[in-house]
């Protein structure tokens, strides 16, 4: 049996014991889809799926020797480095329990290999040395995003993986970009959501709020403990949870003066020593389950939901985000060209249409920091209009491709004061 056919018929046994759990999803979902991975303490799992998990425990496929289930996993994994050939890896990890924990074992994060593969690597850094380049497509009618990985639609056709989606729902103080797994669920207390953008009247503030938790002591054992404390007034459905883990601003444009949008990224999680030589950025391994550290709808002492950020407090006490300070990203500076009379950036391709929306993110470092001058000089996010409606979005290290979508996401909304 060749290892293709081998790989064909892992996918065959996994696609029979998932039909009952993704049939009523099937005609909207596509082919590059990949599940969220379960909840442990999720309770929305049929008996008769756990059945079949039950058998395929026991079967001939969860009592190959490891070192020849080692080899094999190895192997596909070494031999499909992008999509849609990706989804083998995939496949094997959803054979069963020791499969998947073997298979997460293998799989390096996008930092380290440069490849996205379980719905997890959306929410760990980029790789340092070449960006992940991707675009995003607006649908206006619908006023949805997608983020698909590759170069273009034109180039990536029918192969484009589809990311993110992100719908934006208008309020009557400010607008919400509601960020999703797949393009069809949007709801708040779905396993799909992982986070939103939300601005303020104007749009020239915004707050990225991550589904997840952040890696941060403090903020985990002040969660425990307040859950502990208001365990009675939880409600028995619980929505997702919300941290606000980022803020983005615009500079002001009273005078009208011509120019590109000026902007700024403070990331709360994740530090300035995090692009300095040997610094690390925070990487979850695993989906948190938002029963266990749930924040957003517990009730404080008069009965009103309080939501844990960096900038609110908890338990009367503030939270800390990171120990040194936190990673602040600017606008690198255009210069003009006199002969096309307009503000210019080396793209380096990647963007082929004049916009007020395009822009290229760099750190900024005080001049006496630990920061090397190339690292200052390197794009960590770059975005920019290629034609009606298509816009390229290429990150790295340090962000994830979730901040990297809600930057670009801010990029959307109407400021009638900044331009």
């Amino acid at each position: 049996m060749t290892l293709k056919s081998f790989v064909r018929e892992i996918g065959n046994i996994t696609k029979k014991n998932s039909e009952g759990e993704t049939q009523k999803h099937k005609l909207r979902r596509g082919r590059a889809y990949i599940a969220p991975e379960a909840s442990s303490s999720s309770s929305s799992l049929s008996s008769s799926t756990c059945f079949s998990t039950a058998l395929i425990e026991k079967g001939q496929w969860a009592n190959l020797p490891p070192e020849l289930l080692l080899d094999i996993i190895q192997r596909v994994e070494t031999k499909e480095t992008c999509w849609p050939g990706r989804r083998d890896v995939v496949a094997c990890a959803s054979v069963c329990r020791s499969w998947r924990q073997i298979t997460k074992d293998i799989v390096k994060t996008p930092e380290q290999c440069g490849y996205l593969t379980f719905p997890i690597s959306l929410k760990q850094p980029g790789p340092r040395d070449t960006p992940i380049q991707c675009f995003i497509r607006r649908e206006r009618a619908s006023s949805t995003y997608r983020l698909y990985m590759g170069l273009s639609p034109a180039l990536s056709g029918d192969l484009s993986k589809l990311l993110l989606a992100a719908k934006k729902v208008r309020r009557a103080t400010s607008t919400d970009f509601v960020i999703s797994l797949v393009g069809d669920d949007f709801s708040r207390s779905s396993n799909n959501y992982i986070g939103k953008l939300r601005s303020n009247f104007l749009g020239t503030k915004f707050n990225i709020f991550d589904s997840q938790p952040p890696d941060d002591s403090t903020v985990q054992s002040s969660l425990q403990l307040r859950q502990k404390t208001h365990l009675k007034q939880v409600p028995p459905r619980l929505p997702v949870s919300n941290y606000n883990t980022a803020n983005i601003t615009y500079e002001l444009n009273v005078l009208r003066t011509r120019g590109p949008r000026r902007m700024q990224c403070t990331m709360h999680t994740i530090p300035i020593s995090a692009i300095e030589e040997g610094g690390t950025a925070p990487t979850p391994v695993a989906f948190t389950n938002c029963l266990d550290v749930d924040s957003s709808t517990l009730l404080d002492s008069e009965g009103k939901r309080s939501r844990v950020g960096f900038n609110s407090a908890c338990s009367g006490k503030a939270l800390k985000s990171v120990e040194s300070a936190p990673l602040v990203l600017k606008n690198k500076a255009p210069r003009w060209h006199e002969q096309l009379q307009c503000w210019c950036l080396n793209f380096k391709g990647r963007v082929t249409v004049a916009s007020v929306k395009n822009f290229q993110l760099v750190a900024a470092v005080e001049p006496n920091g630990n920061v090397t001058a190339a690292e200052q000089e390197k794009v960590i996010l770059q975005f920019g209009k290629i034609g009606k409606d298509i816009f390229t979005m290429d990150y790295r290290y340090p962000l994830s491709a979730f901040q990297a979508f809600a930057i670009c996401l801010s990029s959307f909304d109407t400021k009638p004061v900044c331009e």
